[in-house]
């Protein structure tokens, strides 16, 4: 048995090329500074709840960007018909559509003719090359509106827009390296690293920022105002009887500037026009002094004052109650210029600094100890050979931050927890080549045999176990968001990588010691003996047992869903969850005592670890996102006001839609992993195989489920992953057993189904014991000291792996033995109907239990 010297030179390549794209991730900024050029500079980016800032979902308002268009559509239509001296008796909007009443019927067509000049083509698309209206005429009455795709169309436009002003805004107040991108049809996700202030960042970016100027009506009853006028308010609550015509629009601003009144020093917010805007600017205050002048923005009054004389400059100042920092906003709201319709802030997240650094502190101890901990196992179990396995643990390790460096990954702590777990099923792979070396070197095979076979027949089985956990990955990767995305990045990535190291690395490694050191015989042995092996444990006689515990387990654990239910975390429930640290232990009583006369309906507190960490929750709030904003500012104020020594750490929230989306979403990805690995197993097993895991895998779910109940945990978005995870991990260790099952069915065809069960499990129980404690190892630490922040994916993920070890025996085994007897069953009543009448009185031949 020869290894190629390019085959050697290859892998080495990769592994020295892993080495340097990942060392700058483990290198201080000022010694990375050091490093030459041409060496790799870049590292993995670290998410928000690692590095602190805000991150913001915005959709754009569908119907108030449908209201502005219609609002435009309705005065363009008047201008055009008139230009062209067709009389009208009215147009009107009635609804979403634009009705347009003719003096004269006959000039209908011409009419029609002239109104679809005011159409736009849709660019992109399935309906591209359509128009966006829909123009019906009806005698002297003709009906305008948008057609689906044009709103689908306008909605696009609206979003790539807003990308542009977006990114203008965030510029003007200097956040660095922000992240906006658009996701999905109509929303733009915005991260901000730094930017911990929600109530400005609402302002900012959730502002249209329509600015307009227009002259007000007189001798106006405020409660019925007439056509043509609209009554708007101040911030202070005073109303003003607007005249709906725009005298001057705010897209004629060149600029925006905070300055500040020589008198009484308030902040003012001075405004330029462009050469076009200034004209028009001094006609209307040339032939309006002594009347009122409305500045609106977003159909709010910002200021209404005289005209005390004609202004040529230019130039003006809009003055009101503004703190430097409100009229440092409006301005870069006004440079930057207006949004195309309103966008509504529908999740935000926001995470303090010192609570991303601690995450990272605890992210990177626990990953460490996990490390640790699973070497030291490896070590323990196999010897001189476990050395081999942690090199290749490590350099799994390496190359998976070396993937997350060249693919710019995003790390986040639910990512640092997939590395984690990704390390404790990489280890599974050289357990499955390590015990099956140990078996072929039992049977007598000589050292470079036993490599061969040993690696041969664990190969099938390490494809099989890392696809169905990719299956989970990638499931959860599409419906995932944020945080849990990374996890599913980590986690695939390292399972693929695993492939490399645990499989092709370690077995040249193995040949090329073996034949340095000419052994005969490759005896893999344990610093402490213990041997598993050749056990004849009758587990099949305990199968009416285990299904029973299983059963009642399950069924416990659906009540416990229904009553007393999960503890839903802000992800699936909506509302507002935020996270304090006090000096000292808080006192519940305290807080709750004084959060709950706010008014914001009920008020839920939790407290961890030292209780010195505590959770605050709050329902959403009816009124829009004005609404949320108002009861977040008054949580936090209360909170200080009860303890001085409090900060807040992170603030989430989430409206309604997302909150519906999301546990659609979770629900739809764990449904879609079992299915798609139910089909996955009966295209490389058989049905029973398969019908026998989905089984087991709902018997696993029901139970973690019940875990989240009875526990109190969270049950959030990583809870999902968890639960993700655990489908994964759960097939994985069922197909090892299956694996065995199928390989010993065909060498003992004779051998009953029960037996051959029953010798496959003993077979494989070393490796499932010891894959089973080396995943434990890895997510324990993380489980004890990771933080609030993984605790509801670590901690259920402990409970899993001892669940889904037993299950794999205790379930689904006897499912497959009972599946497989009523096959062999009804295959013989088929055989018999089918069999002509036999007068020799011979028996007929008896199928095998497993064919």
């Amino acid at each position: 048995m020869r290894t190629s010297p390019w085959l050697v030179i290859l892998y080495t390549v990769i592994i020295v090329l892993g080495l340097f794209i990942a060392l700058p991730n483990a290198l201080p900024p000022s010694v990375l500074s050091k490093v030459p050029s041409w060496l790799p500079h870049s590292q993995v980016s670290l998410g928000l709840d690692l590095r602190g800032g805000s991150y913001l979902v915005l959709e754009v308002d569908e119907k108030d960007l449908t209201n502005g268009r219609l609002q435009s559509l309705l005065q363009d239509s008047r201008r055009v018909l008139r230009d062209k001296n067709i009389q009208t008796r009215s147009i009107v909007r009635n609804g979403d559509q634009i009705i347009v009443t003719l003096t004269d019927p006959s000039q209908s067509n011409d009419a029609v003719t002239q109104l679809r000049t005011l159409a736009n083509t849709i660019s992109s698309g399935l309906s591209a090359g359509q128009s966006d209206l829909t123009i019906t005429p009806n005698g002297s009455a003709i009906a305008m509106s948008f057609s689906p795709a044009g709103i689908a169309s306008n909605v696009d436009s609206a979003v790539q827009q807003s990308l542009e002003v977006i990114r203008k805004r965030v510029d003007q107040v200097g956040v660095a390296e922000p992240t906006i991108q658009r996701v999905g049809p109509n929303r733009v996700l915005v991260q901000l690293p730094g930017a911990q202030d929600p109530s400005r960042l609402r302002e900012l970016l959730g502002s249209t920022a329509k600015m307009s100027f227009h002259l007000l009506a007189d001798n106006v009853d405020p409660n019925n105002p007439g056509p043509g006028v609209t009554i708007l308010k101040d911030d202070e609550g005073r109303s003003y009887p607007v005249l709906d015509r725009i005298e001057l629009a705010g897209d004629r601003l060149t600029d925006a500037r905070v300055s500040f009144d020589p008198n009484t020093h308030e902040p003012l917010v001075t405004f330029r026009f462009d050469s076009a805007g200034a004209n028009r600017f001094a006609e209307i205050t040339r032939e309006n002094v002594g009347k009122p002048f409305a500045i609106v923005l977003d159909n709010k009054v910002l200021s209404a004052p005289n005209i005390r004389e004609p202004i040529t400059g230019g130039s003006g100042q809009i003055s009101g109650n503004f703190t430097a920092d409100s009229a440092t906003t409006l301005a870069a709201l006004l440079r930057a210029g207006a949004l195309p319709a309103k966008l509504t802030v529908i999740e935000e997240r926001t995470v303090g600094a010192d609570l991303g650094s601690d995450a990272i502190q605890k992210g990177i101890y626990s990953g460490l100890i996990g490390f640790v901990l699973v070497a030291a196992f490896i070590f323990v179990l196999y010897g001189t050979w476990g050395i081999l396995a942690n090199v290749a643990l490590l350099i799994h390790t390496i190359l998976t931050f070396s993937a997350l460096t060249l693919v710019g990954a995003t790390l986040t702590l639910p990512g640092i927890a997939g590395v984690v777990l990704g390390i404790g099923l990489a280890v599974d792979a050289n357990v499955l080549i390590n015990e099956r070396i140990r078996e072929e070197t039992r049977k007598g095979r000589g050292a470079f045999a036993a490599i061969d076979n040993g690696f041969k027949k664990a190969y099938s089985t390490i494809i099989d176990g890392n696809m169905t956990a990719l299956i989970a990955a990638a499931i959860l990767f599409y419906f995932g968001s944020g945080p849990v995305r990374g996890f599913a990045v980590t986690m695939g990535l390292g399972l693929i990588i695993s492939m490399f190291t645990s499989v092709a690395f370690v077995r040249v490694v193995m040949i090329a010691i073996t034949r340095r050191r000419k052994l005969k015989v490759l005896n893999i042995r344990p610093l402490i003996p213990f041997s598993p092996y050749d056990k004849h444990i009758q587990f099949m006689k305990a199968r009416f047992f285990g299904v029973t515990v299983s059963a009642i387990l399950s069924i416990a654990s659906v009540v416990l869903f229904i009553h007393p239910g999960l503890n839903y975390g802000v992800d699936f429930r909506g509302g507002i969850q935020m996270s304090v640290r006090t000096k000292d232990a808080a006192d519940l009583s305290t807080f709750r005592a004084g959060l709950n006369t706010l008014g914001l309906g009920e008020i839920a507190l939790q407290s961890f670890g030292d209780n010195s960490s505590l959770l605050v929750r709050a329902q959403r709030q009816d009124g829009g996102e004005e609404a949320q904003t108002a009861a977040v500012t008054k949580l936090k104020a209360e909170i200080i006001k009860i303890d001085p020594t409090a900060t807040i750490e992170g603030t989430d929230v989430i409206g309604p839609k997302v909150s519906g989306e999301l546990a659609w979403a979770g629900i739809l990805s764990v449904v879609i992993a079992s299915l798609a690995m139910l089909f996955y197993i009966w295209f490389r097993f058989e049905w029973p195989f398969a019908v026998g895991a989905i089984v087991t895998l709902v018997l696993d779910v029901t139970k973690a489920i019940g875990f989240f109940a009875i526990t109190g945990l969270d049950f959030n978005l990583t809870a999902i992953a968890a639960i993700l995870t655990l489908v994964g991990y759960s097939v994985n260790d069922k197909v090892v057993v299956y694996d065995r099952m199928r390989e010993n069915m065909r060498l003992y065809k004779s051998m009953p189904l029960r037996d051959i069960i029953d010798k496959s499990i003993n077979e494989t129980l070393a490796r499932s014991l010891y894959t089973n404690a080396t995943a434990f190892l890895a997510l324990v630490p993380m489980a004890i000291w990771g933080g609030s922040a993984v605790s509801s994916f670590a901690i259920p993920m402990v409970f899993g792996i001892l669940v889904a070890g037993a299950s794999s025996v205790f379930i689904a085994a006897p499912i497959l033995l009972f599946l497989g007897d009523w096959r062999r069953r009804h295959a013989k009543a088929v055989a018999n109907d089918a069999k002509p009448d036999d007068k020799s009185g011979k028996d007929n031949k008896q199928i095998p239990a497993a064919e």
